[in-house]
This record gives structure tokens, C-alpha cells and sequence, in this order.
């Protein structure tokens, strides 16, 4: 570099000395830092004492496969489906009652309920139609109104299995299988065959066990609500009235 005037090697002098002054600077902190870190190894190493690596021991190794799950939670839904399972196969005549109607009432359950039942005592607030159903639909469209029935707080409900004037031979095909797929129901107290103003003998008047409603829903009772089956798309209950046959 050539230099021109005194200036500018004053300028120069003084650029160098910086450069030289930084230099020095930087290297006595990185002296302090390596003497630091020095300090603070020796520090360890005298706490911790002398260290021996540990023998390399043998060891097996285990490839054994791990024990399979147990699907709790599904056994006991599928034991609780089986205890909601209604049978084609059980026998119902020798429960009923031996009156006209054939009713029926669960131990422990006097006469009168079945007469104040046949009378309208209990008001209809829900029903059932299970016209123009095979027999597994209905089982189980029934199966789920009873359970829905029972959550919402319903004691009286009306099961429609029609009159058998459109079936072969004009008898009823689901009347025989409601009766015996309702004694099965732990929440069906009693039930009657239907007044004629209610479905005659197209129809039964079920008694369901009361149950001891929060206020919320024994308003919504009273206003009337309306009780859907679980089924959702193509529900088979409706608002109560008429019977048809």
C-alpha cells in the first residue's frame, strides 16, 4: 500500500494498532474461557473420584411375542347386547293371563294394574306400529322403542301389531311374537290387550316400571314431546292417536 501523505499514514498507523488491540482482546478472552472450562473438569473429576468402566456382561436377548390384548370393553358390550336380546323361542302362553285378552302382568303385580290398564288409567304417550314389518325388523325396532320408552320416563306406551287383515289367512303374523318378545322385557310390568277406541285387538297397552324424573324432562313430558325410535331414518313411532287396521 502506498501512502501518499503523513495523514494518511497516521491514519494507517492508528487503523493497525486498533486491529492489533482487538486481536489481543479476543485472545484473552479465549484464554480465560479454555482456563474457565479447565477449572470446572478438574472441579468434576475431583468430585465424582476415580471412574471404572462397568464390565461388559452378556445378556440375553428376548424376542418372545407380547401378550395379546383382551377386549374388555367389547365383552362387556356384547354381554349387555346379549342381556337386551329378545328370543323367537321363548314361551309365552304359560304367562299369560287366562282371560279373553291373554294379558299379562309381572310377579308381584296385583290384578288391578291389568284392569285399570285395559280402563285408560294410565294415559297412551307414545306408540309402536309394526305393520307391514318381517319379524326380525319389528324384534328389533321394538327392542330399541322399549329402551328409548324407559329412558325418556314413559310408563304407557302402545305396541300396534295389527289385526291380520291383510295377511294370509287373515292371523295376525306378529301378534303372538310381541306378546313373548314382551314378557322378555325386565322394564314391561304388564300389559292388555288394547280397547277397541285404542286398536282392539290389533294393539296392546304396555305398562312400563316407573322411574323418578329429573324436572327438566317430566316438563318435557307434560308439554307432550314427542318420542322417536332408535332407529332414526325411518322411525316407526308416532305421535299417538287412531289405529288403523
Amino acid at each position: 500500500m502506498k501512502v501518499r501523505s503523513f495523514e494518511e499514514l497516521a491514519a494507517l498507523k492508528l487503523a493497525l494498532q486498533t486491529a492489533q488491540r482487538v486481536a489481543a482482546e479476543e485472545a484473552e478472552r479465549a484464554r480465560r474461557q479454555a482456563a474457565l472450562e479447565t477449572r470446572e473438569r478438574n472441579l468434576f473429576a475431583a468430585s465424582v473420584g476415580e471412574v471404572v468402566p462397568l464390565r461388559q456382561a452378556t445378556r440375553a436377548l428376548l424376542h418372545g411375542a407380547p401378550p395379546e390384548a383382551i377386549p374388555r370393553q367389547r365383552e362387556a358390550d356384547e354381554a349387555a347386547v346379549m342381556l337386551q336380546a329378545l328370543s323367537d323361542e321363548f314361551d309365552v302362553e304359560s304367562l299369560l293371563e287366562t282371560d279373553d285378552a291373554l294379558s299379562f302382568r309381572r310377579r308381584g303385580i296385583g290384578p288391578e294394574v291389568v284392569r285399570k290398564l285395559r280402563r285408560g288409567v294410565w294415559a297412551v304417550q307414545a306408540q309402536l306400529d309394526l305393520h307391514g314389518m318381517r319379524r326380525d325388523e319389528a324384534r328389533e325396532q321394538l327392542g330399541a322403542f322399549l329402551i328409548n320408552a324407559e329412558r325418556t320416563g314413559l310408563r304407557c306406551v302402545r305396541v300396534i301389531h295389527g289385526k291380520g287383515n291383510g295377511s294370509p289367512g287373515k292371523e295376525p303374523v306378529l301378534k303372538g311374537k310381541v306378546k313373548s318378545w314382551l314378557v322378555q322385557k325386565n322394564q314391561v310390568i304388564a300389559f292388555a290387550q288394547a280397547r277397541a277406541s285404542d286398536g282392539g285387538h290389533g294393539a296392546l297397552l304396555v305398562l312400563l316400571r316407573s322411574h323418578t324424573l329429573r324436572p327438566a324432562r317430566r316438563s318435557a313430558l307434560a308439554q307432550g314431546a314427542n318420542f322417536e325410535s332408535a332407529s332414526g331414518a325411518g322411525a316407526v313411532t308416532h305421535p299417538v292417536g287412531g289405529v288403523e287396521e
